[in-house]
């Protein structure tokens, strides 16, 4: 059964090269994380299939390619050797990519519940470059910044300042900006007191909700 496993998140990773993802890092990552560990058991069947699910509690495990696609962006404008905040852990599978990555990783999630399942996905996976908070995504994770990038795995109506400001000179921001009709990807980089944005393509997340709960 492992096997199996094995050969899926290997053919995982041909699908997303063949949908235009070239970092070798992400391709590896993605090669060596056992996505059905993060979805349901009834999911489990989709596990490997490039595609969104349901996590509950209204939340979904993001399509494999838009994972790969925002975690390569972020190591071709940042480099390896970088410290990352997430924010929304979610099932806490890119959580996983990020971790094989980058030096380090902070991430924030704002329902109790998903954050503990995450934290025992990655510890299960020996992925100890993660550390998780459980608080409102919107402000952030002040007391570790500044970071050199900021992934945000909900789509905000508009940036939230505070993860600008949390941003170390140079520094990029990718998130998902928009409603429900229609959003787009975008990269900001910090520059001084200037924040540059570069529209990317149009993506689907669900909502980036203010406020945390248990």
């Amino acid at each position: 059964m492992l096997n199996n496993y094995r050969r899926s998140a290997h053919q995982l990773a041909q699908l997303v090269y063949e949908q235009g993802i070239r970092s070798q890092q992400v391709l590896d990552a993605i090669a060596a994380t056992p996505r059905h560990l993060f979805v349901d058991d009834v999911l489990k069947h989709k596990s490997y299939q490039n595609t969104a699910l349901p996590i509950g509690l209204g939340q979904t495990i993001s399509q494999p390619f838009i994972v790969a696609r925002m975690t390569e962006l972020l190591l071709q404008l940042i480099g390896s050797n970088a410290k990352v905040l997430e924010i929304g852990t979610g099932s806490g599978y890119q959580s996983a990519i990020l971790a094989q990555c980058f030096r380090s990783v902070y991430s924030v999630e704002r329902i109790k519940a998903l954050q503990w399942q995450a934290k025992r996905r990655l510890h299960q996976l020996d992925l100890f470059n993660v550390t998780m908070k459980h608080a409102d995504g919107w402000q952030g994770w002040q007391s570790n910044a500044p970071y050199d990038g900021v992934i945000v795995t909900a789509a905000a109506s508009e940036l939230p300042q505070a993860l600008l400001e949390q941003l170390n000179e140079g520094g990029v921001l990718i998130s998902p900006v928009g409603g429900n009709e229609q959003q787009n990807l975008v990269a900001v980089k910090r520059q001084g007191h200037e924040f540059i944005t570069q529209t990317l393509e149009p993506v689907r997340f669900v909502p980036l909700v203010a406020g945390a709960i248990n």
